[in-house]
C-alpha cells in the first residue's frame, strides 16, 4: 500500500480548545439571550460550527436551511415550535436536511441556558411571523457580527478556525 500524495502541505494541528476561548454573551443583534462561541467559520464553503447557549425563553425567527444541520444538545431543553412533542434534551443529536423550515425556541420554564453544538452547512434564511424575509445568517454574517461585537464591546478576539481563501493556481503544475 502506498502513501497518498499530499496536495497541500499541512504543518500544524488545527484545533480549538473551547475551555480557553471567549464566549460572546447576547451575541445576536435583536435576539437577546444567545451566547456564542465560534469554533469554525468557513465563508467560502458555507460551513459554521458553533457552541451556543440559549437562555430560557429564546425564540428565533422562523427560518429555512439551505444546507444540512447537525445539532447536539449538551445540556438543557429546546424544541421547534412545529414539533412540541419532540423536545431535544441532554444527549440528543438532531439532523436536519437542507430545505427544512422551522422555528427554534427554549421554554421559559427552563432553569438554565441550553448548551448546544451545531454544524451548519449553508445559511438560515430568516422570516418574520407574517412570512416576510428579514435576513440571512451564514458563516460570513457570523464573522461580521462577531467582529462588530468584539470592537463595540472591547472584547477579546476569538481564536476560531477559518480555512484560507481559495487561490487561483497560475503556476503550471510539474506533472510527471
Amino acid at each position: 500500500m502506498t502513501t497518498p500524495n499530499q496536495v497541500f502541505e499541512h504543518h500544524e494541528l488545527l484545533y480549538v480548545n473551547s475551555n480557553n476561548q471567549p464566549v460572546y454573551e447576547d451575541a445576536m443583534p435583536g435576539v437577546p439571550g444567545i451566547d456564542v462561541q465560534p469554533l469554525f467559520l468557513d465563508p467560502h464553503n458555507g460551513v459554521w460550527v458553533l457552541k451556543v447557549w440559549f437562555h430560557p425563553g429564546v425564540i428565533l425567527p422562523r427560518h429555512f436551511h439551505t444546507g444540512a444541520v447537525h445539532m447536539f444538545t449538551i445540556s438543557g431543553h429546546w424544541e421547534y415550535v412545529e414539533y412540541p412533542n419532540d423536545p431535544q434534551t441532554d444527549g440528543c443529536y438532531l439532523y436536519e436536511p437542507g430545505g427544512s423550515i422551522h422555528q427554534f425556541m427554549t421554554p421559559e420554564t427552563n432553569t438554565k441556558p441550553t448548551e448546544t453544538l451545531m454544524v451548519v452547512h449553508g445559511a438560515n434564511i430568516n422570516f418574520d411571523d407574517d412570512g416576510n424575509y428579514v435576513g440571512i445568517l451564514d458563516a460570513s454574517e457570523i464573522m461580521v457580527m462577531l467582529d462588530n461585537l468584539i470592537q463595540e464591546r472591547g472584547l477579546e478576539p476569538a481564536n476560531y478556525i477559518t480555512p484560507p481563501q481559495p487561490d487561483h493556481n497560475t503556476k503550471v503544475r510539474n506533472l510527471k
